[in-house]
């Protein structure tokens, strides 16, 4: 839908006050709120300036061709509409329509009684305001996010690998991930900026998704501490100590690991929920650091990992469980608004607007073919109705004037052929439009009256005694009258159902065109989501309902068709079983006066 008519509907249907407006040159913007009270349940407060992963694709935005080059347009706002957040686009693709957007959220979000916070977008003229490494706080000292080529540290210290053998895999926790085969491993040097202290504390984070069970496959190594996978169990082992975690990884699914290390010893967290303590024995780790590689002899890992970290701080359980709900391809804590303009209003949501943002290009074209169907049926309806209606009173005017007749008399209806025949057989609906034709010109047991008549002058023009005062017809002429008249029945027949094919399409093609836009609709939006990485209600059921728009669509052309099929039907039915009855009627009526 247009963006004029998308403003429109905004301003007819929202009718509470507008709320300010950052900046007049972007065109569009977005609320996004994150569920407090699901947070609230988990025993979870939103972290201060902690990181939330915005993923956008057609369940949730459907103007990816409003974004300027790169997502360079995008910016992000705190609830007050006047702070901006730092942010950065780890991934957009508009053909595909689906973008991964790392915010940092502000320092006042944890209080703020609705946590939320804008993204705007829509202005051709801006620059790119990414600011990859202003994302994260001072304490991140890596973070590596997997992206397509070579693994790359996204903060601003700039450790890179180095030596990095993993390959990219499609599908991780947030975009692409890093794919190991045992074999695989990831080199970091010690540097001075990653050390990892007890006494000011550190934290190892990130996604892991296996396979298969593992024998003891290694995740991260450095000084003897070593996180690993045995079987499905993640083990943390320092200096031949080792703690076992009572929580097993499910196979084929990402799932968050961290280990955060201070004076009071090693905590191990699965999901961001503590796992167990080891007790601290070293008070630094200054050595090399490797990702997925062996140690002494074991295998390494075999699997995938995503969004792989280490801070210089000891991240408390709320900000690794926060991390874990926020950033998860199943979270479901922010909620996407509807899209709106400097001249919409803010108030309730309109679900139908909602519904049809959503639906995709090949949904509005099935719908657009539902629609010309819709039109044609319709036509067809109201042709036929009319058509029907006025066959019927001029069929009761002609049968109450053909039952005064008598025996004698049955030919005294009949008349010449007139223009009014020729406009009849020309259409049917304008002849019943007019009204000022002959009599009888619409009725249908007239036109059979009218042959009947004109064959039987024919047969007694030429029986034997014609000239007699009273003059007979064979049984073999009687029967080629009736055959005649029987002809006319048929073609009145063919022109009463004429067109009802249309409908009888319209009944069983559009639920079926129907549904075929939702199957469509249903495909791209698990695509889109699958490219996301997100897998939630939130993401899944926009796009649903969208998908199901075609269905809707297609009901709403079968079903008018449907009834107005049957009563048509049952029109053309009485008006048949009067022909057949008029035929007979007719037949008898000259048997008795010219056998």
């Amino acid at each position: 839908m247009n963006r004029f008519v998308l403003s429109v509907l905004f301003f007819l249907l929202f009718s509470s006050h507008a709320q300010a407006w950052w900046n007049d040159d972007w065109g569009y913007r977005k609320k996004i709120t994150i569920d407090a009270q699901q947070l609230q349940q988990a025993g979870v407060k939103p972290v201060a300036e902690g990181l939330v992963l915005v993923r956008l694709h057609t369940g949730n935005f459907s103007f990816f061709a409003d974004l300027g080059e790169n997502g360079k347009d995008l910016r992000f706002m705190a609830g007050d509409d006047k702070t901006p957040l730092k942010f950065y686009i780890e991934k957009i693709d508009p053909i595909n329509e689906m973008a991964l957007i790392w915010v940092k959220l502000p320092k006042d979000i944890a209080t703020a009684e609705v946590p939320m916070f804008w993204m705007y977008y829509g202005n051709p003229k801006a620059v790119d305001g990414q600011e990859s490494a202003g994302v994260f706080d001072v304490s991140q000292a890596v973070a590596y996010h997997f992206e397509a080529g070579p693994v790359k540290d996204a903060t601003a210290y700039n450790n890179q690998p180095a030596t990095a053998t993993q390959t990219v895999v499609e599908g991780g926790a947030a975009g692409e991930a890093g794919g190991f085969d045992g074999s695989q491993s990831i080199k970091i040097a010690a540097t001075p900026g990653i050390q990892m202290a007890v006494e000011f504390g550190w934290t190892v984070s990130g996604w892991v998704k296996i396979d298969q069970a593992q024998t003891d496959g290694v995740i991260f190594q450095r000084d003897g501490l070593i996180l690993s996978v045995r079987g499905q169990t993640p083990v943390l082992e320092l200096n031949r100590k080792e703690l076992v975690s009572p929580v097993d990884l499910n196979l084929a699914t990402w799932q968050h690991l961290a280990v955060a290390g201070n004076k009071d010893g090693f905590t191990l967290y699965v999901d961001g929920k503590p796992a167990g303590l080891l007790p601290a024995s070293v008070p630094a780790l200054l050595g090399d650091i490797s990702i997925g590689a062996a140690v002494d002899g074991s295998r390494g890992f075999v699997g995938a990992i995503d969004e792989f970290g280490i801070a210089k701080v000891a991240r408390d359980q709320n900000y690794l469980q926060f991390a874990a709900m926020m950033q998860g391809q199943s979270s479901a804590l922010l909620n996407y608004g509807e899209d709106s303009t400097p001249d919409s209003e803010e108030g309730g949501e309109s679900y139908l607007m909602s519904t049809l943002d959503n639906v995709t290009i090949d949904g509005w074209v099935i719908i657009g073919i539902l629609g010309v169907m819709f039109v044609i049926s319709t036509l067809v309806i109201v042709s036929k109705a009319i058509v029907l209606g006025r066959t019927r009173s001029e069929n009761r005017k002609f049968e109450a004037a053909f039952s005064q007749l008598g025996t004698k008399n049955i030919t005294n209806l009949d008349r010449q052929d007139e223009e009014d025949e020729t406009d009849f057989d020309e259409s049917p609906l304008l002849l019943s439009l007019t009204g000022n034709h002959a009599a009888f010109a619409g009725s249908s047991i007239y036109r059979i009256y009218h042959v009947g008549v004109q064959e039987m002058n024919k047969r007694l023009a030429k029986a034997v005694g014609a000239e007699s005062a009273e003059q007979i017809l064979s049984a073999q002429g009687l029967n080629a009258v009736k055959a005649s008249m029987d002809g006319v029945l048929v073609r009145e027949l063919q022109k009463l159902n004429s067109q009802m094919v249309l409908l009888t399409i319209a009944i069983s093609g559009g639920p079926f065109l129907g549904l075929l836009g939702t199957v469509v609709g249903v495909m791209i939006t698990f695509a889109a989501i699958a490219a996301s990485g997100e897998v939630n209600v939130n993401a899944i059921a926009p796009g649903i309902a969208a998908a199901l728009a075609a269905t809707v669509a297609g009901l709403g052309v079968a079903i008018p068709a449907l009834f107005a099929y049957n009563y048509l039907g049952s029109q053309i039915k009485m008006i048949t079983a009067d022909m057949h009855v008029f035929v007979d009627e007719f037949v008898a009526k000259l048997a008795e006066q010219h056998s």
